[in-house]
């Protein structure tokens, strides 16, 4: 099954072209350009000097640090490192910019050609990045709405100066699925990584997007979106490219959740297309989401690079990155998701659903993986068979805990060899899935350990024919209404029996051992 992009009218056949830019702010001690300190929960203007509001007579200093995790990101995002990249003035005026000039990179970035590759449904896909670049943060204002006499706003500039990455994608999006499993993909990579905590409602992961629609009643563009051979490399890319940019497109802001942006996304489509369809011409503006109405609504007209005067950052020389630096991170780089989730399939026989649950949250996987490393195995067969008890234990049964609580792996202490010595328990017949259960709701709360649970509740599980055979005799006698709609045909109705026998063992029962003797003695 082939992903379909197209959206449809009376009057055509139209697609959405998009391309999305991601601010993300590093996981640094101090500001890019300063030795304050960035703290997001600092009182209002606490962390600020002369540099971070643009003094007179002051000179930035680059930060070492968030080059070397602009380093780790372009590496992790298969990006070309440009050897020299050049700082330059961004002009633009806005209340919580003090210096009214942004300190970015334009014409040279810091990396360039990247992708992602995403997996959806029924394909996998390259999203291309077309640059990476460092810069500063601008500060935050506050709006307080009142009665008009009553309105103002405050700036606060201790976000001010702080670095972040742009990190830009070519027009190579065509619909919201896309767009929201690259989001998704690319924050758990940084977070994988460790350069930012990616926290959307921090404002430490923000995008913005790019969108347009065109027509394909064009023969050439048509024939590519039925054969689906998407690009795969950036110069194929770059063939198809000029094809997709004849639409108009307008930029989205505001976006503060994944929700968000896929409503945004999915609305601004649709807007457009409407007008298309309606011989309208679309606008090149900046739109705002409001997420009270549903709707995008126009900001501005949208800048265009000349707009913003760009020329080279005087008081910073060219940044230069060694190769010898490169390679001296390429060996600190973590084991990434996608290689992870490789492995967990590889080596453990992982379903592909739950090797992506598992790698969904770095804390979840390295978990699972301490988990492993808790116990020996004679062959393959046996280390795989754990390995799919384990999964299923921290998927259901710790996954559940930690949503119905608001919590994550990182605020839990539980030792990775308690969900190893109960998955062992279930393999060796000890525990049934429904007894695995009981031990775990208690391990979470008493942090006791699964034996001395087992031990302490006599939740052992039922083995012994003779006695099962007992239960199941018994069973049979007091339900012949059920017995005699097996006997007549009805086979499901053998659940039935084996609900009442656990029931009756209080669910230490061995549930496979009850089918087998329920069906010898019946048939």
């Amino acid at each position: 099954m082939k992903p379909n992009f197209v959206v449809e009218d009376d009057l055509g056949r139209w697609l959405p072209v998009i391309g999305l830019e991601v601010h993300v702010q590093l996981k640094t001690k101090s500001k890019m350009f300063c030795s304050c300190a960035v703290n997001p929960r600092s009182e209002p203007n606490k962390n600020i000097c002369p540099v971070c509001t643009g003094q007179p007579g002051v000179l930035p200093v680059i930060n070492k640090y968030a080059v070397e995790l602009a380093i780790k990101t372009a590496l992790a995002l298969n990006c070309k490192i440009s050897p020299i990249s050049i700082f330059a003035r961004k002009n633009y005026y806005y209340p919580d910019l003090p210096k009214n000039y942004q300190i970015s990179q334009y014409e040279t970035p810091f990396a360039t050609q990247g992708y992602v590759e995403i997996e959806l449904q029924n394909y996998t896909k390259k999203i291309f990045i077309t640059r990476i670049h460092l810069e500063e943060d601008a500060g935050k204002l506050l709006h307080a709405i009142g009665k008009e006499e009553l309105s103002y706003s405050l700036i606060d500039y201790n976000r001010s100066g702080t670095p972040l990455l742009e990190i830009v994608t070519e027009p190579c999006i065509f619909s919201v699925e896309e767009a929201n499993e690259y989001l998704v993909s690319l924050r758990n990579i940084l977070r994988y990584i460790d350069v930012s905590d990616c926290d959307m409602e921090q404002g430490s992961f923000r995008c913005d997007a790019n969108i347009s629609v065109i027509s394909l009643e064009e023969e050439f563009l048509s024939k590519f979106f039925e054969d689906k051979n998407f690009p795969t490399d950036f110069t194929s890319w770059l063939n198809l490219k000029p094809y997709l940019l004849k639409g108009t497109k307008t930029e989205l802001k505001n976006m503060n959740s994944f929700k968000s942006i896929r409503e945004a996304l999915s609305y601004e489509i649709q807007r457009q297309v409407k007008l298309l369809s309606s011989k309208e011409k679309v606008v090149q503006q900046t739109r705002l989401w409001n997420e009270k109405l549903s709707i995008t609504e126009p900001m501005r007209s949208k800048e265009e690079a000349h707009d913003y005067r760009y020329f080279p950052e005087p008081d910073l020389l060219p940044l230069t990155i060694s190769s010898e630096w490169i390679q001296k991170v390429q060996i600190e780089l973590p084991e990434l998701p996608h290689h992870k989730k490789q492995r967990f399939k590889n080596i453990y026989g992982l379903s592909d659903y739950d090797a992506t649950v598992l790698v969904s949250e770095k804390g979840l996987a390295t978990f699972f993986d301490q988990c492993m490393s808790k116990t020996t195995f004679k062959s393959q067969d046996e280390l795989q068979q754990l390995a799919k008890v384990v999964c299923n234990i921290i998927t259901t049964e710790l996954l559940g805990k930690l949503n119905a609580e608001n919590k994550t792996i990182s605020e839990i202490s539980l030792p990775a060899e308690y969900i190893t010595e109960l998955a062992q328990m279930v393999i060796n017949g000890t525990l049934s899935s429904k007894l695995m259960k009981e031990v775990f709701a208690e391990l979470w709360v008493t942090k006791e350990s699964p034996k001395n649970i087992v031990e302490k509740k006599g939740l052992v599980q039922i083995t012994d024919v003779s006695e099962l055979k007992k239960v199941v005799e018994e069973v049979i006698r007091e339900n012949p209404q059920i017995v005699q709609d097996y006997k007549s045909g009805k086979h499901q109705a053998i659940s039935a029996l084996i609900g009442q026998a656990m029931k009756k063992t209080k669910g230490k029962a061995n549930p496979k051992q009850l089918t087998e003797l329920f069906k010898t003695i019946l048939e």
